[in-house]
Order: structure tokens, then C-alpha cells, then sequence
């Protein structure tokens, strides 16, 4: 029975399902296609990462001995999509199925769903093995629950893995040790240097390539220097665990002007794409555990991540969808700011973020969360334009990962499903855990008029502005508490404040560089 393989670009894992039982007169089907890198504009970045992995991916695959039939997105014939691709594919040889394991968005699976009838042979879906925890395995977790929180599934998952545990209980006593790590970053501090990976003849051909199709795209192609190869991969992951995991527990909430890395493990791209399994990742952190490398905080902290975050949103994301995306709990329509393209506003902190993500596309969990989620959220944009904006410019990004962080965890438009509270903070926190309010044109420690941090009334306006939806939340008792004691003429000041930036906001002028200029007029 010959079979097609068709196998994604964030399927480039040699334990993939698909290929699990291949045998001689089966083809492996891989195709660069344009609906898939325009149905967002994707980061240029974030393109060459991908094509070139691909590329190389089936480079092994046909060292290995194994047919592939790889499509180019420049060559003549490319219908431009995988029906097309798949079609053709279908009429070069004969076959009597294709296999593919099951994708990461649903769109794509929708499409999937298509294919039995309008191809006329049996199209076999198969789990994605390449997961700690199956989408059978989330929803019975999940199963009569009135409240998903990512916590206990955590627990769960550690139990049954044996991830940092000690016998039944907790390495250490507790399950989670997050408030170990929320250090500010000590000036003299040095940071370690990143790996960076001279791009090969592929690479340089997919960038070339990249640059004259999409060169109006977002984001900055040069300098290049991500993992394209499984090798690649693995010494990304051993110089985090050999170099940074030691610190980075202490420091992996801090945020420092122009430093976009710290010491996070940069290994995301690398994992969603399937260069790395989450096994591997986990694995390598608990040995640096148990052999005194790194400490418990440090490590349960990034276990937490893979083990915890990264399975839970992926299983909320399938048991929620298709009708999670459409979710708007707080009502949030204002236009995305024309700052999250350009990253040209006097607000310090998010111009950092802003350009990070420009230059590396990439940029850390906090910067994202509580940088440029948490103005989205404060400012009130629509869901659709912010998880647009953060599919479209971070190279580790799929809607699978992407939908419930930005969704539920940023911008609460899911109402709580994820979150049992908004994520939103005033620049103290800001100024609590970066360097980038001492250098920025506004005073985080004022509260009002033209020279305050706008983050501080954009936070009471959001108070204020969803008391309806929130004040009859537990963990939101203090913060209405407080409000209900606040000044009359307070609060018209925050109102004030606030309608004059919205107004400047809606306008599409840089509304700090304009508040500046005003004030010296």
C-alpha cells in the first residue's frame, strides 16, 4: 500500500506519527506555500526560520534513505496551497492513502477534514505523539471542571511524568517556586553571550528568497543567526542548561533596556517547529537539577513552562475551539496602535519590546504578558488586531500556542477561562521589574497629567471602565475596594487623562512624541 506522507512545517520531528511506519514506495510530501506564509503577514524572520528548516529537514529525510517530494515556493508550478500540493502529489505516483499527523491550528484541520471528500482516498489523521500529555489525556483533566486552571493540570502532569518529584511529593515541599523568581536585574550583572549560527548555502538561498517576495513584511531579516537544523537545536538547548539555566530562574521576570534574551533559553522557535520535543527539554533541565548545576526554582520554573504552560494551552486550545477565538468577554474594539508596527512612541518599555521583536522576532514571556499584552489590554484593542499582531511577528508563534496566551492570559477576552483574574499592572510594576522607566520621557511615579507613566491611569480608566464585568471578582476585591474610596475629582482626572491619549491614540499619532511637543509649545 503505497502511502503520501504529508508532513507540516511544524511537524520537522523524526519521531513524527506520519512517518512512523514508512516503507520503500512511499513518498514524503513537503511543500513551502503561499497561503500559509500570507494568511498573516509573518515576520521575515520568522520565514527564513521555517523554509530553511524545512529545507534542511528533508535533506535528512532523504539521506536517510526515504522518497521526498519537496515543492519550493518559487517554482513555477506551485499551486500555492496544500489541496493544490497534495493533488499534485497524488497524480505523479499511485497511492491508496495519505497520512498526516494531526496539525497545530484548526483551520488547518478543518482543511484536513476536507480532503476525504474531495480526494477520493482514506486521509488518516494520527495523534501527535511529540506531546507530554494527548488531547484525550487534557480533556479528561478537564472533564466536569468548572475552572481550568493551568496549575493543577500542572501538578497532574508532574505526577504522572515524575518530573522533579520526590517520591509522591514535590521536590523541595511545593509545587511552584515563582515567587523565587521575580529579581530584579542587578546593573552589574553580566548577561551571557547567545549562540548565533552562520547562515549556510540553504539559508541564504531561503533568505534571498524571503527578501524578494516578502520584503514588505514586518520585521528584519539581517542579522540571521536561528537554529535551522536539529544539531543547531540541540546546542541551543545545552548551552541554556550549561550557561543559563543556572540563573534563570532569579531573573525571569526582569526586563533590561536592550537586552531582548537575558537568560531565557531561547528554545521555542525550535521546539514548536519540532526541532526539539518537550521530553528532551525537560529532561536536560531535571539533569542539571540532580546534578547540582542549576538550582530547584530555576528549574522548576522552566519545567513549568514546557510541562505546564506549553501542554495546557495547547489541550485548552483544541477542547475551546473553533468558538474560543471569537470570545470578546471585555468588549474590546480600538485599532490596534500604528506604535506595535513602528515601535516609535517615548514610552520606554514598549518601544524595547517593540523593537526586540523587530529585530529577533522574538521577545521574552514578560515583556509580552505584561508590556505589550497588558497595554493592549488596558487600551481596549480588539482581539482580532492583538492576536493578529502576535502571530504575525514572532517566529515561535502558532494559533495553537498563540490564541491562549494572548487571548485568555493577556487580554482576558475569554472572560476567565484561562486567568482567574486580568493580568493588568500600572508602571510600578514596570518600574518594579525593568530599567526602563529611569530613562523614559514619562515619570513612572507621577499619576496624572502630561508627564505621568500612561500606564497609571490606563489602569484605573480599566478599572473603572469594566467595573460591571470584574467587580465581582475574588481576586479583584482589593483593587474595587481601593477604587470605591477614590476622590470624585480623581477620578475625572484619570478620565481626562485617559481621553485625551485615546484621543491622540485613535488619531495614529505618536501620542508621547505629540504630548511632549505640546508641552513645550
Amino acid at each position: 500500500m503505497p502511502t503520501l506522507r504529508l508532513v507540516l512545517g511544524d511537524q520537522l520531528s523524526s519521531s513524527l506519527s506520519s512517518l512512523a511506519d514508512w516503507q520503500e514506495g512511499d513518498m514524503i510530501l513537503m511543500c513551502e506555500v503561499l497561503e500559509e506564509a500570507r494568511y498573516v503577514r509573518h515576520h521575515k524572520k520568522k520565514l527564513a526560520f521555517v523554509f530553511s528548516a524545512m529545507r534542511h529537514f528533508a535533506e535528512g529525510l532523504e539521506r536517510d534513505g526515504k522518497a521526498v517530494r519537496y515543492v519550493r515556493l518559487d517554482e513555477p508550478d506551485n499551486t500555492g496551497n496544500f489541496t493544490g500540493e497534495l493533488r499534485r502529489a497524488l497524480a505523479s505516483g499511485t497511492f491508496d492513502q495519505v497520512v498526516i499527523t494531526e496539525p497545530g491550528e484548526w483551520r488547518v484541520m478543518e482543511m484536513i477534514h476536507s480532503w476525504q471528500d474531495c480526494l477520493d482516498l482514506p486521509v488518516l489523521v494520527r495523534e501527535d505523539t511529540r506531546f507530554l500529555a494527548s488531547l484525550g489525556r487534557f480533556e479528561r483533566w478537564a472533564d466536569g471542571k468548572k475552572q481550568l486552571r493551568m496549575e493543577y493540570f500542572y501538578r497532574e502532569m508532574r505526577r504522572e511524568t515524575g518530573y522533579l518529584m520526590d517520591g509522591d511529593q514535590p521536590e523541595g515541599g511545593q509545587w511552584n517556586f515563582d515567587k523565587d523568581n521575580r529579581r530584579k536585574l542587578p546593573k552589574d550583572l553580566v548577561l551571557p553571550q547567545r549562540l548565533s549560527f552562520v547562515p549556510d548555502a540553504t539559508t541564504r538561498d531561503v533568505m534571498a528568497l524571503v527578501e524578494a517576495r516578502f520584503k514588505d513584511h514586518f520585521g528584519d531579516l539581517e542579522p540571521f543567526g536561528m537554529p535551522v537544523t536539529r544539531n543547531d537545536a540541540l546546542q541551543v538547548l545545552e548551552h541554556f542548561v550549561d550557561v543559563c539555566l543556572p540563573q534563570f530562574g532569579d531573573y525571569q521576570d526582569a526586563m533590561a533596556e536592550g537586552e531582548a534574551f537575558l537568560f531565557h533559553s531561547t528554545v521555542s522557535a525550535a521546539l514548536n517547529c519540532g526541532l526539539l520535543e518537550p521530553c528532551e527539554v525537560c529532561d536536560a533541565a531535571q539533569t542539571a537539577y540532580e546534578a547540582g548545576h542549576a538550582p530547584l526554582n530555576a528549574v522548576e520554573g522552566f519545567i513549568r513552562q514546557i510541562l505546564g504552560w506549553r501542554e495546557y494551552v495547547r489541550g485548552l486550545y483544541w477542547l475551546k475551539m473553533p468558538d474560543y477565538k471569537d470570545l470578546n468577554a471585555l468588549e474590546a474594539d480600538r485599532a490596534l496602535p500604528d506604535f506595535y508596527w513602528t515601535g516609535q512612541t517615548d514610552m520606554a518599555c514598549l518601544a524595547d519590546a517593540i523593537s526586540t521583536t523587530k529585530t529577533h522576532a522574538y521577545a521574552h514571556h514578560i515583556q509580552r504578558l505584561m508590556i505589550t499584552g497588558n497595554f493592549a489590554l488596558l487600551a481596549g484593542v480588539a482581539p482580532d488586531a492583538i492576536n493578529d499582531w502576535y502571530m504575525v511577528v514572532y517566529a515561535d508563534a502558532y494559533e495553537w500556542v498563540e490564541l491562549p496566551n494572548t487571548h485568555g492570559m493577556a487580554i482576558f477576552a475569554d472572560g476567565g477561562v484561562m486567568a482567574s483574574k486580568p493580568y493588568a499592572a500600572s508602571g510600578a510594576y514596570i518600574d518594579r521589574m525593568s530599567d526602563h522607566c529611569a530613562g523614559c520621557r514619562y515619570k513612572v511615579k507621577e499619576k496624572a497629567g502630561p508627564d505621568a507613566c500612561p500606564f497609571n491611569y490606563l489602569y484605573w480608566d480599566f478599572v473603572m471602565r469594566n467595573e460591571g464585568r470584574l467587580k465581582g471578582n475574588p481576586r479583584m476585591g482589593m483593587i474595587y475596594r481601593s477604587l470605591a474610596k477614590m476622590a470624585e475629582e480623581r477620578r475625572a482626572q484619570i478620565k481626562s487623562d485617559t481621553k485625551s491619549f485615546f484621543e491622540k491614540l485613535d488619531a495614529g499619532q505618536d501620542v508621547a512624541r505629540l504630548s511632549s511637543q505640546n508641552d513645550s509649545a
